[in-house]
């Protein structure tokens, strides 16, 4: 055998992107290393793995995409490797790729990434931000092998583990008149324009607040970045409604941002960790679970106001 396991890698990153460009960017190697790589691996199997489109990438061909499934497998025994090896020496290693929710990952991902891979030098994470709908479908097709999110919608076939629980809570820019109301109902809110976090799933379960007490909100806008969201209401554009409690209390421009309780009983998103339920699970993942355990919970999440720190 004449290839190597990091360019059979380098490979399945390239196929995963359509580009070299973004496979570089997803490994941090350089191009130039990948597209060595990619062209030793089709002289040494005699085949073309890609068909090269100008300025538009590449696509799998059929060869190509028969041999992807064999290269993750491949992969994923290498890996399987040192998880056997972890077990027998008691020693935690390997890569974990982790998923996490896009609302929360730039809070939480940083500090509990790092706090893990100290602990546990031997080994990696490899972190991966999308929202709810496709980290499930990241789960289901093995291309991550746990994610952070919320229990918005978790199917059959699916564990979440709970972590900590986040009410719903209004954000106001400091001017907003409603900056001054503590706490404000849904009624008092309804003719307020709402600059809705659009989302899958967040939203409904944004609009089923409303729809739970007969009412529909008044949207003025959408958007599916937070940033942006937390931006517009900063800058007087209306309110919207939110779960995470960032530590920094200013929009991206350094405008201040007010957090307002919302009066009655609503359900929160409970933070857990979620995994695909098939085959044998990992002593690397278990582990990881066990640590998400002790770090996160309603006293403290890393990055974020906790609830119970907000309840004081």
């Amino acid at each position: 055998m004449r290839y190597t396991l990091r360019q059979i890698e380098y490979f399945i990153a390239t196929a995963e992107t359509g580009s070299i460009t973004l496979a570089s960017e997803r490994l941090n190697i350089s191009q130039p290393s990948i597209s060595t790589a990619i062209s030793h691996l089709e002289i040494e199997l005699e085949t073309q793995l890609f068909v090269r489109h100008h300025a538009k990438g590449l696509s799998l061909t059929p060869a190509g995409r028969a041999l992807l499934g064999e290269a993750k497998r491949l992969i994923d025994q290498a890996e399987q490797m040192y998880a056997v090896a972890s077990e027998i020496n008691e020693k935690i290693r390997g890569q974990l790729s982790l998923g996490c929710l896009v609302t929360f990952a730039s809070m939480v991902m940083p500090e509990l990434s790092h706090s893990f891979t100290s602990a546990f030098p031997a080994t990696r994470i490899v972190q991966t931000v999308s929202d709810h709908e496709d980290l499930l479908e990241r789960l289901s097709r093995a291309e991550i092998d746990v994610a952070l999110s919320y229990d918005l919608l978790v199917p059959d076939g699916y564990d979440f583990v709970p972590l900590a629980s986040l009410p719903p809570y209004v954000l106001v820019g400091e001017a907003h008149p409603l900056a001054r109301h503590s706490p404000i109902s849904l009624t008092e809110l309804v003719k307020e324009p709402l600059i809705l976090l659009d989302l899958p799933m967040s939203r409904e379960y944004f609009m089923g607040i409303f729809s739970k007490q007969g009412l529909e909100p008044n949207i003025a806008t959408r958007s599916s970045h937070q940033d942006v969201i937390r931006t517009m209401v900063a800058n007087g554009y209306g309110y919207t409604l939110a779960n995470v409690r960032p530590r920094a209390q200013v929009a991206m421009d350094g405008r201040p941002l007010v957090r307002v309780p919302l009066s009655g009983d609503h359900k929160p998103m409970v933070i857990g960790v979620l995994s695909f339920r098939q085959g044998r699970r990992s002593r690397l993942l278990d582990v990881f679970e066990q640590h998400c355990k002790a770090f996160v919970s309603d006293a403290y999440i890393p990055g974020m106001i906790a609830p119970a720190m907000d309840r004081r």
